[in-house]
């Protein structure tokens, strides 16, 4: 009954405040519109592709384009669900309220992760059959051979983006520290290390890397990545449960 109450507590801030509204918004806005032009510039310059390339051409991974922003929106969320009440002093109320801190962390996350798995499945989907329809002649059908698992680990990637965060801001408590840490290292640091040859080795374990993989339907000629789309997947899983098991033993010790 006490996980119950914590549980609509966490829901009521999370609705209450227009910022996490407003980021899940952006999320799905540059998500789905990021892919749709990508997708119809893609169908543009098809016929102009080199042989590798179309033999390399992935309909349904280019659809998801819009991921690499519609990703920093879902950073932010993860970020603000748990660092606002820190920012504005809240914790100490919510922590008297709830003084089981494991509880009041699952509570929390639970109820973040489930919303941010709610709007990532529909985004991804939506993503998919619009930039299908951009694509014209050259587009995938959602029964095509591992196209169903793409557009579903699509959710779950934005997903764990999300919680990841989550457990990066309950280990550094402010928003400001969290976004600058993080912003710069999924939007800058992950795709310089993933594209210079001397750190690509280093690169593809990073956790937006390896969860990518779990959106790729066609695999590159010259890929040579140790491990599929599960495999990706499971790596970034193991960076989230790294971060909340990190953020859980940082809220146990530290005082509010």
């Amino acid at each position: 009954m006490a996980a119950l109450q914590v549980v609509r507590s966490e829901w009521t801030k999370i609705r209450s405040v227009a910022s996490t509204v407003w980021t899940l918004s952006l999320a799905v806005v540059v998500t789905i519109a990021l892919g749709m032009l990508i997708s119809a510039l893609s169908k543009n310059e098809f016929d102009n592709m080199s042989r590798n390339d179309r033999l390399s051409f992935d309909p349904t991974f280019i659809s998801f384009a819009g991921m690499s922003l519609g990703q920093l929106a879902m950073i932010v969320f993860g970020v603000l669900v748990v660092s606002n009440e820190y920012s504005t002093g809240m914790i100490r109320t919510s922590l008297a309220a709830v003084p089981r801190r494991g509880t009041f962390l699952a509570g929390k996350i639970a109820v973040a992760t489930a919303l941010a798995l709610v709007v990532g499945m529909a985004t991804s989907f939506v993503a998919f059959f619009l930039g299908q329809a951009m694509l014209g002649e050259h587009k995938a059908s959602i029964g095509d051979s591992g196209v169903l698992r793409a557009v579903i680990g699509g959710g779950v990637y934005m997903t764990l983006i999300a919680v990841f965060s989550m457990g990066v801001a309950a280990m550094l408590r402010s928003p400001m520290l969290s976004l600058g840490i993080l912003m710069p290292f999924f939007f800058l640091i992950s795709n310089i290390l993933g594209n210079v040859d001397a750190t690509k080795k280093i690169g593809r374990y990073l956790p937006d890397q390896a969860g990518s993989k779990i959106m790729q339907v066609v695999t590159p000629i010259d890929d040579d990545t140790p491990y599929g789309p599960w495999g990706g997947l499971g790596i970034m899983a193991l960076w989230v449960v790294a971060a909340l098991l990190g953020g859980y033993v940082l809220l146990k010790k530290r005082d509010a």
